[in-house]
């Protein structure tokens, strides 16, 4: 649903204005409301309220008593937020995300179909570096055609 690598920078509140093709994609899909938690290799998640609950129940049926499962939980439900874009598609991001994912100003976002990442983009850069030559690789391993 998601797609596309945008460019964009924080304004002097902290505010991060989402890419139009986002706010258009979230009108046509009725989206009004957004999650964003701490996600993977250092960046933000930002799940739509629909694909939140799917998330959600997924990591609730992972056993409290395994010790990762709990971490990981911890982690991930602790650092959620409820966002709802302003009137110029504007969301704030908490300053203990900002600071877990390292951004500061600018920032790369992604769309990643089902979610939107929210990269530092020095971060972006280094992951895109280190990770471009092996996606062809990487497809072989993971998709069966």
């Amino acid at each position: 649903m998601f797609y596309g690598e945008f460019d964009h920078t924080l304004d002097k509140k902290g505010r991060l204005i989402l890419p139009s093709k986002i706010r258009e994609t979230a009108k046509a899909n009725y989206i009004e409301k957004f999650y964003v938690t701490r996600g993977l290799d250092k960046c933000l998640f930002l799940f739509s309220e629909e694909e939140w609950k799917t998330q959600e129940a997924k990591f609730k049926s992972l056993s409290f008593t395994k010790k990762e499962a709990r971490r990981f939980n911890r982690l991930f439900f602790s650092g959620a937020v409820e966002v709802t874009p302003d009137g110029q598609g504007r969301i704030l991001l908490p300053k203990y995300l900002k600071d877990y994912a390292g951004i500061k100003r600018d920032v790369i976002i992604t769309g990643v179909s089902n979610r939107i990442e929210i990269w530092d983009r020095h971060s972006w850069e280094k992951f895109y570096d280190e990770n471009k030559d092996s996606f062809e690789e990487t497809a072989e391993k993971l998709i069966d055609l």
